[in-house]
């Protein structure tokens, strides 16, 4: 059975392996074998922190703005990525469940398994951003005493989602909870339905 505790060992284990170099044009080495849902979600995972760290350099005051666009484009694709990568853990979920019969009254839930995962994977960066600021020695005391406030909250937060997703495929397994997914449909990506982009052709 795929359980949160699995998957958020995976993201931190990919959230450290990156902060080795630090670098967003570093390269990822999966240390899962490929194809495997381990694999998967550590290359999810590592499509995050890259944005992550993009996301900080586009905020950058005084950016170059030809860098700054060319940061809002890898922005951009880094989440198309992601979006592919979410459905692609749907599709390991849908396969896992392939032969379970819901139940005539089962429910069906707001997200996905692969959405949790998604927001798990958003909450482990957090903890380990909060976690530096908290042990920085370049800030006062009030800005470490804060970010451990915050961080308790966000380990609260973690644990909150950990359980819930557990609960989630438990009850999935068990044909209490219907596993539904709908893929995104992200228009301004599409040439065909962006109008900014199929007017310009005309």
């Amino acid at each position: 059975m795929i359980t949160a505790a699995h998957a958020n060992m995976i993201f931190d284990e990919c959230i450290s392996n990156y902060h080795i170099v630090n670098d967003v044009d570093q390269p990822i080495k999966h240390p899962y074998a490929k194809g495997s849902f381990d694999s998967v979600l550590y290359h999810k995972c590592w499509i995050d922190t890259v944005q992550w760290h993009y996301e900080d350099l586009i905020r950058v005051p005084d950016i170059d703005p030809v860098q700054g666009m060319n940061l809002k484009r890898l922005i951009d694709a880094s989440n198309q990525r992601r979006t592919d990568m979410v459905e692609k853990i749907d599709d390991f979920f849908l396969e896992y469940f392939a032969d379970v019969k819901p139940e005539a009254e089962a429910r069906i839930n707001s997200e996905s398994p692969a959405w949790v995962i998604d927001r798990l994977s958003i909450l482990a960066l957090k903890i380990y951003h909060m976690k530096e600021q908290a042990e920085r020695e370049d800030v006062s005391e009030a800005h470490r005493e804060n970010s451990r406030a915050r961080l308790v909250v966000l380990l609260e937060q973690q644990l909150d989602l950990s359980t819930s997703l557990n609960e989630l495929v438990d009850d999935i397994a068990d044909g209490k909870r219907k596993m539904k997914v709908y893929r995104q449909m992200k228009l301004y990506n599409d040439p065909s339905t962006n109008p900014a982009l199929y007017e310009k052709k005309g």
